[in-house]
């Protein structure tokens, strides 16, 4: 399975959202500044991300997006499928006729479609089971590690020049 830009961006530019909801609002330029996205892709996809119920929006000043429902409420198949993401590892697009012959005719699949079948529905599964709450939550464990690591690293050289 390839996942696209599109996909990789939404999933980041969600995260980005969710890990500063509780704050109000946030902008698109924000989420285009800190995650390098381009800020007309980010319209796209939050217009979509919108009309699946996934965000909100706030006009007027202090406005922006927020999460239309809780993050644990909202899975990374979600974001993916909302913003038009095909998830599919076989050639045939699923169909059945990876040597193009009838899809009526399932004889005519790749001896490996079975394969890529079972694989897509596991990748599914797998993403339906990971919610942006999973990720808001590993993503502060990291910077909390983050921090300890810079505070330990900068105590002995506080301590030299004490």
């Amino acid at each position: 399975m390839k996942l696209t830009t599109k996909g990789r961006f939404a999933v980041t530019a969600m995260l980005d959202l969710a890990t500063r909801n509780t704050k109000g609002p946030v902008t698109l330029a924000g989420i285009s500044e800190r995650q390098g996205i381009s800020l007309s892709y980010l319209e796209q996809l939050f217009g979509k991300l919108r009309r699946h119920q996934i965000v909100s929006s706030v006009r007027g000043p202090g406005g922006g997006y927020k999460l239309a429902r809780k993050g644990a409420d909202i899975t990374v198949a979600d974001i993916i499928f909302a913003v038009n993401e095909p998830m599919d590892t076989t050639m045939c697009g699923g169909v059945g006729n990876c040597h193009h012959k009838s899809p009526d005719d399932p004889e005519k699949r790749c001896i490996t479609h079975d394969l890529w079948s079972a694989l897509n529905v596991r990748v599914v599964d797998y993403l339906d089971s990971v919610t942006l709450q999973d990720l808001v939550d590993q993503h502060q464990q990291k910077e909390r590690e983050q921090t300890i690591k810079e505070v330990k690293k900068a105590a002995p050289r506080a301590m030299a020049l004490a």
